[in-house]
């Protein structure tokens, strides 16, 4: 293919990949089958969506500032605990022979699935059953989002479909509220494991570009519509594409 070609089809693939990270949490199912498409090994592919998604980090939390800047304690605590994990799950990766790395992966993107659905039948729950969550159940929260970061780390596809799932489930803020602290957590994460990558592993760097402006646009773009989109759709189309990628990567890998 044309390096020209090649080129516009991951700045294309970037643009939706940025639309569906920063208004699902999952870019990487788009643009990780992209890069496999291209020829990249999948540990690889990996590590380069992972450099590519800081661009989207950038432009989603530009784009949100507005709900970051009201909520700044969740969004503190949650990035805190999500960069821990960020670093421990990139070095796990780097560690981890490919195989087993290929394996897990789509048993992690239909748990992704799996939570999000059980947060959406949640979420019928009262505001005071969350404000009186005890001890325990904090620790276990924060407990699942240090898990988040790790995974963040190490793979990242879903993860922030898994993040906005638990954020939706222990407290009582918006979509749009929760979103935007997910993208900016992830963002840190991500780019947290990038820094790792970029001493202990290959990425390619000249796909990192044209995917990286792609998936700015997309970025800067999703947080927008989200506040226009009701809760209940976002949630319905975000479970549908996280069993889709998961269950495509399961027959990909076993079949």
């Amino acid at each position: 293919m044309h390096i020209f070609l090649i080129n516009l089809y991951l700045l294309v693939a970037g643009v939706l990949a940025g639309l569906t990270s920063s208004m699902a949490g999952l870019a990487s199912i788009v643009s990780y089958p992209v890069l496999l498409s291209l020829g990249v090994p999948p540990v690889n592919a990996n590590v380069t969506n992972t450099a590519a998604l800081v661009f989207t980090g950038v432009g989603s939390t530009v784009s949100s500032s507005r709900e970051l800047l009201t909520h700044r304690s969740v969004t503190v605590k949650t990035t805190i605990i999500a960069l821990v994990g960020g670093v421990v799950g990139s070095f796990i990766l780097v560690l981890a022979p490919a195989s087993s790395f290929e394996r897990v992966v789509p048993f992690l993107i239909l748990f992704a699935g799996c939570l999000m659905l059980f947060s959406e039948r949640s979420s019928a729950k009262t505001v005071t059953v969350r404000q009186g969550r005890s001890l325990i159940a904090r620790i276990v929260s924060a407990g699942a989002m240090f898990l988040v970061g790790l995974y963040t780390g190490y793979f990242g596809a879903s993860a922030g479909v898994i993040m906005l799932a638990i954020l939706m489930a222990t407290n009582n803020l918006t979509f749009a509220v929760n979103n935007a602290i997910k993208n900016f957590a992830s963002f840190l994460a991500n780019f947290v494991a990038f820094v790792v990558y970029a001493f202990t592993t290959k990425i390619y760097w000249a796909m990192v570009v044209p995917l990286g402006i792609g998936l700015f646009i997309g970025g800067y773009v999703g947080p927008v519509l989200v506040r226009y989109i009701p809760a209940a759709i976002m949630r319905r189309v975000i479970i549908v594409m996280a069993f889709a990628l998961g269950l495509y990567l399961f027959v990909q890998e076993y079949f």
